[in-house]
């Protein structure tokens, strides 16, 4: 390594790094090991604009209520903005602004022809009827009309919305231009649009990741245990599709807590939070955990696949699993990051592994357009290869300059980037 420890550079605390903070020092983490000129990096600090919109709704009771939405758009030299939209309390402009950010490098790791972007709403979702949550989604789509579309910015689903909230904001939108256009979001159901795969896609590409690095680091995946905090959309496909390629899955969770078999659990018969919410408790196992336990379990890997800041400095010392691999978006903070580099165990980046959500997003952007509908089995042959490749792009990186795989992915991502706005140059 030729840069600074990041432990030098964020002195270990209890306090979890912001996203935008995170990304910006991730960013001049990999700027170090790429010929990149300094003004593409300092351009790459900030946004290219951010939306902030007002969001009144109707309640039920006929109150009127305000709500504030956002929409961070990073970098789109390579293509449209893409990136999710999530409903909780806790959206704001700068979170959204990192995680844009962190979707410019996930695209670009990926190869694919989009940019950066993140939006949402602060509401809490749990607290919406259906109709509100219709009533919502529709005018926050009026409210950013102007600055979404199929070749503008691409949102998708995120926390807390889902594929029925994709329909409500196309539908929305296309009322608004006079014409169905599909196109502007991903993650809508197949029947208008949506591709097949999708929402496992994410899950999917977790598994892929988690495979490859168990072969990398020369083992089988028949012996090799598996921890996964988190059973929703990611956690539960990454689970079922390690298990069918057969890893032992010893242990999953959900908000509630952890379910542990050291003899594997049957992870097809536990019900994701999508089929029933808050049931991974309630299936027969000889052991239950809290979800901090999960996360220290003596394994061969572990997925963190809930929320974000799970490993922290706090925590990182007490990983035993060999093999990091992040399903969910930044769940393990820079100081962690810095620890776990120490204790030799490698971290699969989340804009590695769980970029299989984007990446059928283009998939599905790409049969919007050309009003076309792929086979669910075109979409994960197709995500297979794609992963594949990305996969290879990374560890080339990880192998030529001994970096970690989280620096690898950047650097590969940044020397895209940088390539492309090289050869477009700077507007006067």
């Amino acid at each position: 390594m030729t840069t600074t420890p990041p432990a030098a550079e964020s002195e270990a605390t209890d306090e979890p790094d912001s996203a935008l903070t995170t990304a910006r020092r991730q960013l001049e983490r990999a700027a170090a090991h790429v010929d990149v000129d300094p003004g593409v990096v300092e351009r790459l600090k900030y946004p290219t604009r951010v939306e902030q919109v007002s969001v009144p709704l109707e309640r039920e009771d006929g109150s009127v209520e305000v709500f504030t939405g956002y929409r961070a758009q990073h970098d789109d030299v390579r293509g449209p903005y893409k990136g999710g939209l999530r409903y909780h309390p806790d959206v704001n402009a700068e979170e959204c602004t990192g995680l844009s950010m962190w979707m410019t490098w996930k695209c670009a790791v990926m190869d694919l022809p989009f940019g950066g972007g993140k939006g949402g709403v602060a509401v809490d979702p749990k607290g919406l009827t259906d109709d509100e949550t219709e009533r919502l989604t529709r005018r926050f789509a009026e409210e950013l009309r102007d600055a979404v579309g199929p070749t503008k910015d691409v949102p998708a689903p995120d926390m807390g919305t889902d594929a029925q909230t994709m329909a409500w904001f196309m539908d929305a939108y296309s009322m608004q231009q006079g014409e169905t256009i599909p196109g502007v979001v991903t993650g809508k159901p197949p029947v208008i649009g949506g591709s097949y795969g999708r929402e496992e896609a994410p899950g999917r590409s977790t598994a892929i990741a988690a495979r490859e690095a168990v072969s990398y680091y020369d083992r089988d995946l028949s012996e090799t245990t598996v921890a996964v905090q988190g059973f929703g959309s990611v956690g539960a496909n990454a689970a079922r599709l390690l298990e069918d390629w057969g890893a032992t899955v010893v242990a999953v969770s959900d908000v509630n807590g952890a379910i542990y078999d050291p003899d594997g659990l049957e992870t097809h018969a536990v019900p994701t939070h999508e089929e029933e919410p808050e049931a991974v408790l309630a299936h027969d196992a000889p052991e239950t955990l809290s979800n901090e336990e999960v996360l220290e379990l003596d394994v061969d890997v572990l997925i963190p696949a809930a929320v974000g800041n799970v490993i922290t400095a706090d925590n990182a010392d007490a990983i035993r699993a060999d093999i990091v691999v992040e399903g969910a978006n930044g769940p393990t903070t820079f100081a962690a990051d810095a620890i776990l580099e120490e204790r030799d165990v490698p971290v699969i980046p989340d804009i590695l592994a769980n970029a299989g959500g984007v990446t059928v997003s283009y998939f599905e952007w790409l049969q919007d357009i050309n009003r076309r509908q792929w086979s669910l089995e075109r979409v994960n042959e197709e995500l297979e290869d794609h992963m594949l490749d990305a996969w290879n792009d990374v560890r080339a990186e990880v192998d030529d300059q001994g970096l970690t795989w989280r620096d690898a992915a950047y650097v590969v991502a940044l020397s895209r980037i940088a390539e492309a706005k090289a050869t477009r140059g700077l507007w006067p």
